[in-house]
């Protein structure tokens, strides 16, 4: 059985990768404020701006925290927030 790495592995991992970022189906290609996905780490999702490609940071997240974040998202929850 697999085991599931700590966060700080799975950060220090996807933070390497270069490839198998993937970007959604309905972002136009040349869209500037995309967001890339990558699912190589048992039990995590790393998540990094396309505009900066490899020199961005990258966040870690659990599927579980991943689905709480994009539902909280859909629901309006940040609407309005400055980051």
């Amino acid at each position: 059985m697999e085991q599931t790495p700590s966060i700080d592995e799975a950060r220090a991992t996807l933070s390497a990768a270069e490839t198998d970022w993937s970007k959604s189906s309905f972002s136009n290609g040349g869209a500037s404020g995309c967001f890339e996905f990558n699912f190589t780490v048992p039990g995590h999702v790393g998540v990094r701006d396309s505009k900066l490609g490899n020199a961005s940071p990258v966040l870690v997240f659990t599927a579980r925290e991943l689905d709480a974040m994009l539902a909280g998202a859909r629901a309006g929850e940040f609407d309005g927030r400055i980051v």
